[in-house]
C-alpha cells in the first residue's frame, strides 16, 4: 500500500504524519521548539528548522519510502535570500508586528488590506528603514517555500501560501498591483518585485521532486530516496482548511493553538476594505475572507504550567493531558461573565485591537470572584475574544456558512472549547475526529491528491475522503452567550490599560 508524509512546522511542534492510502494515519513523528525574541525580533534559527525536521522525520520510523510528501508551516513572514542562497536577515515570523508604517501604506496604494505580518510589509518595511540587506536580495519565500525549495530545489509556494505574501488575482500575483509596488521601490533596490519572489502552483500540481541533497537534509541516514515528488508546500492556513474539509463556498473553519484564525470561504467580495480581515485563498485558488489574530493558547499554557509547578511544589504529580481537561473543564463551572475577572492574553502585538506590543495581564475588580473557575473562563474567553472582534465585521457583511469547524489545541479538551466558541460566535461548532491530527495531515492529504486526484477538483476529492467522517457539534448556549457578551464590554473597555503599559 502507497503511503503520504507530510510535515508541517507549527510555532511550537514540528510534526510529521504519515498516510496510507485510505488517508488513514499509519505514524506520526513530532519535535517541540520555541521562536525566540532576540533584538526585539521573533525568529527561529535555520539550524532550529533542519534539527526540528530531521527529528520530526525519524519519529515516523519509517519502513518504505513515502509516493508523495508535502510541507507545510506558519504562514507569512520573511525569509531573505542573496543569489548564493545565503540568508540575508534572521528569519521574521508572522508574529512580528514591527511592520505597520509598511502596512498602512501599501494598503492605502493599493486600496487592499495589507497585513503586518505579510511578507510584502516585511520587504517594504525593510526599505523604509533603508536596511542593507535589502540592495543583494535574489529571493524571498516563506518557512514553507524555504524547507521546500531545499528538498527540491524549486522556487515555488502553493496558492493559498503566496496569498499570505502579496495579494493575488485569479491566482496570479495582481499585475496592476507588482506595477505599483516597483514604482514605490524603483529609486530603491536594484531588482523588480516578480525577479524575487516564488511561482506559483494550485493543488494537485507537482512542485518538484526530492533532490539527493533533499534527501539528506530530511533524513541524515541516507535511506530515503531522491525523486519522490512533492506537492505545492502551504500554508497552515490552507491545510487547516483541508483538515477540515473546508475549502467549498459557505464553509469555514477556525484554527486554534498559539494564534487563532477563522477562514471563511466566499461566495462573493466583501463591499469594501476592511483592515481587520485578509484576503487570502484556498489551496485551490478560491476567495477567503481570513480573521487572524496572533494570539490565543499562549496565555492558557503559561497559567497551565504555574498550577503544574505548584502542585510539584507540594509532591504531586498530575499527568499533563489530566490537567489541561480539568481545568478547561473548571471554565465551565465560572460566573457567567467571570466574576469580575479580566485577562489578555497578548503575548505578541494585536493588529486588530492596535497593539504593535502585547502585554499578558490578569486583573479584576475588589470585589472579584477570585478563584480558579472565574480565572479559567476568563482565560478561555480572552483566548477568543480578539477573534469576536473581527468576525462581527464578517456578520455586518452578512457571509454565510452552512458549517464551521474547529482544530488546534483549543478544541483537544472535549466540549468545553467548543461550546464557548459556538456560543461567542453564535453558530455552531464542530470538530472532526481527524481534525485533531491538524495541517500535517493536511498537507499529506494534499500529496495524496497529487498522486491520485487526476480529473477532481480538490473539493470533490476531500469529500470522498471525508465521506465517512465522524464529527461532534456544539450548539451556542444562551447563558454563556450572554456571558461572553458582558465580558467583551468590560475586555474592549479595558484595552486602553494595554495601550498604557506598551
Amino acid at each position: 500500500m502507497q503511503t503520504y508524509l507530510g510535515i508541517e512546522l507549527g510555532s511550537t511542534r514540528i510534526k510529521s504524519v504519515l498516510i496510507d492510502s485510505h488517508h488513514k494515519t499509519q505514524s506520526q513523528g513530532s519535535h517541540e521548539w520555541e521562536n525566540s525574541l532576540i533584538n526585539g525580533n521573533w525568529t527561529y534559527s535555520l539550524d532550529e528548522v533542519w534539527s526540528g525536521l530531521q527529528a520530526s522525520y525519524a519519529g515516523l520510523a519509517l519502513k518504505t519510502p513515502p509516493a508523495a510528501i508535502g510541507i507545510s508551516a506558519m504562514m507569512h513572514g520573511y525569509l531573505g535570500f542573496d543569489k548564493d542562497g545565503k540568508l540575508l536577515t534572521p528569519f521574521r515570523t508572522w508574529r512580528n508586528t514591527n511592520t505597520g508604517p509598511a502596512a498602512q501604506a501599501l494598503t492605502e496604494a493599493f486600496d487592499f488590506n495589507i497585513p503586518h505580518r505579510w511578507s510584502i510589509a516585511h520587504l517594504y518595511q525593510a526599505i523604509l528603514n533603508e536596511e542593507t540587506h535589502v540592495k543583494d536580495i535574489a529571493f524571498i519565500t516563506t518557512l514553507a517555500g524555504y524547507v521546500h525549495w531545499q528538498l527540491t530545489g524549486e522556487k515555488v509556494l502553493g496558492v493559498g501560501d503566496a496569498s499570505g505574501m502579496f495579494p493575488l488575482v485569479d491566482g496570479e500575483y495582481d499585475f496592476q498591483l507588482v506595477t505599483k509596488t516597483n514604482q514605490l521601490i524603483s529609486d530603491k533596490v536594484p531588482w523588480k518585485l516578480l525577479d524575487i519572489l516564488p511561482s506559483i502552483k494550485t493543488a494537485g500540481e507537482n512542485a518538484g521532486v526530492l533532490t539527493t541533497q533533499g534527501a539528506k537534509l530530511l533524513d541524515p541516514t541516507g535511506a530515503l530516496p531522491a525523486g519522490i515528488p512533492l506537492c505545492p508546500p502551504e500554508g497552515d492556513a490552507g491545510t487547516g482548511m483541508v483538515a477540515t474539509n473546508s475549502i467549498a463556498e459557505r464553509t469555514g473553519n477556525i484554527s486554534a493553538g498559539t494564534s487563532i484564525f477563522a477562514m471563511l470561504v466566499l461566495e462573493k467580495p466583501l463591499s469594501k476594505l476592511y483592515p481587520e480581515i485578509d484576503m487570502v485563498t484556498t489551496p485551490a485558488g478560491k476567495p477567503v475572507a481570513m480573521v487572524h489574530c496572533n494570539n490565543c493558547c499562549g496565555d492558557i499554557d503559561a497559567w497551565v504550567k504555574l498550577v503544574e509547578e505548584s502542585l510539584t511544589t507540594f509532591g504531586a504529580t498530575v499527568d499533563r493531558n489530566v490537567l489541561y481537561t480539568t481545568l478547561y473543564g473548571k471554565a465551565l463551572e465560572g460566573d457567567t461573565a467571570c466574576g469580575g475577572v479580566l485577562t489578555y492574553n497578548y503575548f505578541a502585538g494585536e493588529p486588530i485591537t492596535g497593539l504593535d506590543e502585547g502585554r499578558p495581564m490578569l486583573v479584576r475588580t475588589p470585589d472579584a470572584d477570585f478563584s480558579l473557575a472565574n480565572v479559567m473562563r476568563s482565560l478561555v474567553f480572552s483566548a477568543i475574544a480578539t477573534l469576536k472582534i473581527g468576525m462581527q465585521i464578517l456578520d455586518n457583511e452578512n457571509v454565510k456558512t452552512d458549517r464551521l469547524l474547529g482544530h488546534g489545541g483549543f478544541f483537544k479538551t472535549p466540549v468545553v472549547g467548543q461550546k464557548i466558541m459556538a456560543s461567542a460566535l453564535g453558530t455552531p461548532v464542530s470538530v472532526m475526529e481527524s481534525a485533531g491530527e491538524g495541517g500535517a495531515w493536511g498537507i499529506a492529504v494534499l500529496a495524496a491528491y497529487l498522486q491520485n486526484g487526476s480529473g477532481k477538483t480538490l473539493d470533490a476529492y476531500l469529500d470522498e475522503v471525508f465521506a465517512a467522517e465522524k464529527a461532534t457539534t456544539e450548539k451556542p448556549c444562551p447563558e454563556l452567550a450572554a456571558g461572553f457578551a458582558e465580558y467583551m464590554k468590560g475586555y474592549v473597555a479595558g484595552l486602553a490599560a494595554q495601550m498604557v503599559l506598551v
